[in-house]
């Protein structure tokens, strides 16, 4: 391990669910009683903006109630302690990596706590309802949304997370289904460029035979042990 100097890391829904987060796919999941297309498409938005901001509202507001737990707290450590390059991309819309401390951190599916203008694209902190008729802090249209990557929308920063994968030296999947993408390609592009691929998840996620080793087991043990292993065997 003492030759891994580039690391992307990847977390999805799983490291956030012992938090207290409900993940979107399981059978708990923030899509039941709501039709994907009700909630998370531009059509959506433009049809029903009340029933989508009542249901990212109460998302947000979800975020008071938790904690980061001993997953988010060894990447922030890692981040802090790592000597090369380091990102972690994140598909999750929630705010407990940079609450552990994490800072080389890429929401791809965007942020609960950020609202995004429809008309001049200005991204600002946002916390509490969101509703029709609030103002850009810019451009002061009432075309205020929630920052999130809607279904059929690119998800962010898309170049930067490609350059990493080819560069990294290991990729780490933490907590994904492993079903969506572009998400879920991650770890063939890494692959494609020579790094190593390992996967902490659950339960073995829909492309676990992608892998070179997967470890099943809750991300808050996983992650920490994980983490100290790779910090003890560090390069210099």
């Amino acid at each position: 391990m003492s030759d891994i100097r580039n690391i992307v890391i990847l977390t999805g829904a799983g490291i956030s669910a012992e938090s207290g987060l409900a993940t979107f796919r399981g059978p708990d999941g923030l899509w039941e009683g709501h039709r994907v297309e009700d909630v998370c498409t531009p059509q959506a938005l433009a049809r029903d903006p009340d029933t989508v901001h009542r249901f990212y509202d109460a998302r947000r507001a979800a975020l008071a109630t938790v904690s980061p737990n001993p997953a988010h707290d060894a990447l922030a450590r890692l981040d802090a302690e790592w000597p090369g390059e380091l990102l972690i991309v994140t598909q999750n819309v929630d705010d407990l990596h940079e609450r552990a401390g994490a800072r080389r951190l890429l929401h791809m599916h965007g942020e609960l706590r950020s609202a995004l203008c429809a008309a001049c694209g200005r991204a600002e902190p946002w916390d509490g309802p969101m509703g029709q008729g609030r103002r850009c802090g810019g451009c002061g249209t009432p075309a205020l949304r929630p920052d999130i990557v809607f279904f059929g929308e690119m998800p962010y920063e898309m170049e930067r997370i490609e350059r990493a994968l080819a560069m990294a030296d290991l990729f780490v999947s933490i907590g994904t289904s492993g079903a969506v993408y572009p998400a879920a390609g991650f770890v063939q592009t890494a692959r494609h460029h020579g790094a190593r691929t390992l996967e902490l998840n659950l339960d073995p996620s829909a492309g676990s035979f992608l892998f070179e080793e997967t470890r099943q087991g809750p991300a808050s043990m996983l992650v920490p042990q994980w983490v100290e292993g790779l910090l003890a065997a560090r390069p210099a």
